[in-house]
């Protein structure tokens, strides 16, 4: 699939996204338990760090509330357009642009931390993507990777070969894998509690934090 058909998908998207109880965070309890994650993986004090795969940027404005300077990026123009309403009160903290994150537009050693949630299963080669994401970031900065393995995908559609390498979301211990060759002091937290989901789960859903090593 080209970047302009995934662009045009999440541009027809966008207007229900927020619908979703772990997109829009509309719920308070469920709203309060991303910002507990956030303020455990990411780090401790302000840094700058990038959203990538923003869409409405729930998360970019959680960041910022915790002190963070935050860069977000998204393909979709229609999500970039609400990214940036919903943090335009946050003024220069937070700046949302266009972008492919495959590759986004990071100096090396340009950041403190790469937040990333449920974006590689979309990515034709998202082991190259890692490698890249984790350039960006200062010696001792993070990477924070919300991902899954979804079932509801169905089984057949899963493994089919046809589609993105991790199409359907990746196994926990496949991610670890693919991080430890980039980054190291690598965390898997098993994200089973309903409340961050707005609704009981069955597949695997889990975060991933890893340290980026001095080069």
């Amino acid at each position: 699939m080209k970047p302009e058909q995934i662009a045009q998908y999440w541009d027809e998207y966008a207007a229900e996204y927020d619908q979703e109880p772990d997109h829009g965070l509309l719920d308070s309890d469920t709203r309060a338990a991303w910002k507990d994650l956030l303020r455990m993986w990411l780090p401790p004090h302000p840094s700058d760090i990038v959203d990538l795969a923003c869409g409405t940027g729930t998360l970019s404005a959680l960041a910022a509330e915790l002190g963070h300077r935050v860069r977000a990026f998204d393909l979709s123009r229609e999500m970039v357009r609400r990214a940036q309403a919903k943090t335009a009160h946050f003024g220069a903290a937070v700046e949302v642009r266009q972008a492919d994150v495959s590759s986004p537009p990071l100096e090396p050693h340009s950041v403190d931390g790469v937040l990333a949630r449920h974006i590689l299963w979309t990515l034709p080669d998202p082991e190259a993507a890692l490698a890249t994401w984790a350039a960006a970031v200062r010696p001792g900065g993070r990477l924070v990777l919300v991902e899954g393995r979804w079932t509801s995908v169905g089984v057949d559609s899963i493994d089919d070969p046809d589609r993105m390498p991790w199409s359907g979301g990746v196994r926990s211990a496949d991610l670890r894998a693919a991080v430890e060759r980039v980054a190291g002091d690598v965390h898997v937290v098993q994200l089973t509690d309903p409340v961050l989901w707005g609704r009981a789960i069955e597949d695997e859903r889990y975060l991933l934090a890893a340290t980026v090593p001095a080069r």
